[in-house]
């Protein structure tokens, strides 16, 4: 129990850096996830394969592979560095890699959604003008976000379980490498591993019940 007591500071500071790595990766991976999605819904042929491009090689290659070439690819390869401090450095790493994975995610969720909304609507504000983009942002969008509320939901749910493993990616003060030394040092892996998934369910049931209230708040009738 004493070891435990000793831990708990590391385990805690551990659990909150993933929150920190999730509230960041969620925002960016929404934002880069809707760019992503108007360009593969554009009606210009380079943004549409290049969005397509992207969105399928990223998306069927494993996270782990994705967070080791942030670190090893763009850090020790190209010279890439957000901070002179490495602990710092090693955590914008594995945002800049969960981020771009997760926003293929994002992005085809978005695209299921824009497919729902009725292709008149699209004619219809060609016909007073709006450009592809203005009729995207005020009419197309709006619609498909409410539309995929509850898969973004999951999505972001996936991403949260898949900051476990940033320590592929170089980022060693997240909760999964604490718990492991914790493991090591003390021999008391049940309690411990109770204890984080209590505390990453108490931050993922909250979402899911939320997003799913929200879809059915929003839900569009046709």
């Amino acid at each position: 129990m004493d070891d435990l007591i000793k831990y708990a500071p590391a385990l805690l500071e551990g659990f909150l850096r993933n929150v920190q790595l999730s509230a960041i990766c969620a925002v960016l991976s929404l934002v880069l996830g809707t760019i992503l999605v108007s360009m593969r819904v554009s009606p210009t042929p380079v943004l549409r394969a290049t969005g397509a491009v992207y969105v399928n090689i990223v998306r069927n290659t494993p996270l782990t592979l994705v967070l080791a070439f942030s670190a090893l690819g763009l850090s020790d390869t190209l010279g890439l560095s957000f901070s002179e401090e490495p602990s710092s450095n090693a955590f914008w790493l594995v945002v800049l890699g969960l981020s771009i994975y997760t926003a293929t995610f994002v992005c085809e969720a978005l695209r299921s959604g824009i497919n729902t909304v009725p292709l008149g609507q699209a004619e219809a504000a060609r016909a007073i003008g709006l450009t592809f983009f203005q009729s995207l942002r005020m009419i197309i969008l709006p619609q498909a976000f409410r539309v995929v509320v509850a898969p973004l939901g999951s999505v972001m749910i996936a991403m949260i379980k898949n900051t476990t493993v940033a320590m592929a990616g170089g980022y060693l003060a997240e909760s999964a490498f604490v718990m492991k030394d914790t493991f090591d040092d003390t021999g008391a892996s049940i309690p411990i591993f109770l204890g984080l998934v209590i505390a990453f369910m108490a931050i993922t049931l909250p979402i899911g019940f939320f997003t799913g209230w929200l879809a059915n708040r929003l839900a569009v009738v046709r």
